[in-house]
Order: structure tokens, then C-alpha cells, then sequence
């Protein structure tokens, strides 16, 4: 099915958190985000504005650092879309990933789904289908470091998402 509008899916990897958890929830879950990764999430929100890409849904790990990072990317883009924060998703296979994903609703444009390495850098690599520019696909390649977005047109509806069915146009490591 081709998308009757213009779609954007954005796969971003959590900001820098910390080595271990000081917050109130325990274990690797709970790891919060340092000073330097709240402020690249937000860089990073600023950048999605900068480039038109305002998400309007947003599907995000139960970890506390990938709902701090999207609160922050929230702030910097100026998004009031509420996200749909999931347990599966912490850990998620990229298989996993993109079976939520095409489970978006049919009127959000602009998805960004906030999540962990190495599974957002699988998905990431394996949804392109090689005719973004030169810059992008390189990007890539080039390793998914925190604070990183990978930003996709996507051509068709999102229950027909599929593994080299979207074209990567931007590749950004946010830093503040």
C-alpha cells in the first residue's frame, strides 16, 4: 500500500546515561541520563526541528534514559506528542522493533522511536534501501554513537513497513 501523505520515521538511540542507576528505579532500567546526555537530547530535538521533522508520535522503551531522552527531544523540537511508552520495547529485537512500528496509528506523520544499541543500529541499517544520498547511507555505516538519529521517508503506510522499503535521508549524532 502507498501512503495517501508524506511519512517521516525517525530511530534515534538514548542519550548518554550514566554507568550506573541513581534513580529510584534499579538495574540497568533505571540508568538516568548525565548532565551531557540531557543536553544532547535536546540538540537533537532542535536539529529534528531544524530539518522539519516535529514528531507527532512517538514509540519509546520503558528504560528510564530513553524517556528521559525523548522528554528532552520533546523540549527541543517543540513535539507535545505523548509517547507510547513500552516494557517490550526495552530489549526488543530490531524484529521487534518494526512490528511496533507498524503498529502506529494510521495519522501520525512523523514517528521517532527512542531505543538501545545494538537493535536501533540493526533496524536502522536494515530499513534503507540504499538511494539516500551518499552522506546519509554512509552514516549508516558509521557505527550508532548515543544521541544518534536516523531519519527515513517512508512511502507506504506503516502496517507495510518493511526491512529495505524506506530511503534514509539524514544521519545525525546530536551533540549540545
Amino acid at each position: 500500500m502507498t501512503a495517501d501523505r508524506p511519512r517521516t520515521l525517525v530511530l534515534m538511540r538514548h542519550a548518554k546515561a550514566e554507568s550506573t542507576p541513581s534513580g529510584p528505579i534499579g538495574g540497568d532500567i533505571g540508568r538516568r541520563l548525565t548532565p551531557t546526555g540531557h543536553a544532547d537530547a535536546e540538540a537533537a530535538g532542535r536539529w529534528l526541528a531544524g530539518v522539519g521533522c516535529v514528531p507527532d508520535h512517538a514509540v519509546v522503551s520503558a528504560a528510564e534514559r530513553t524517556q528521559q531522552t525523548w522528554a528532552a527531544v520533546a523540549a527541543g523540537s517543540g513535539s507535545s506528542a505523548r509517547a507510547e511508552v513500552s516494557r517490550s520495547m526495552y530489549g526488543a529485537s530490531a524484529d521487534s522493533i518494526l512490528e511496533s512500528l507498524r503498529l502506529v496509528p494510521d495519522a501520525a506523520e512523523v514517528v521517532i522511536f527512542v531505543g538501545h544499541n545494538p537493535d536501533t543500529e540493526v533496524l536502522a541499517g536494515s530499513l534503507g534501501d540504499g538511494a539516500g544520498p551518499d552522506e546519509a547511507e554512509a552514516g549508516l555505516a558509521g557505527g550508532f554513537p548515543t544521541a544518534t538519529l536516523a531519519v527515513y521517508d517512508v512511502p507506504t503506510a506503516w502496517e507495510d513497513l518493511t526491512p529495505g522499503g524506506v530511503t534514509v535521508r539524514h544521519v545525525h549524532t546530536a551533540r549540545a
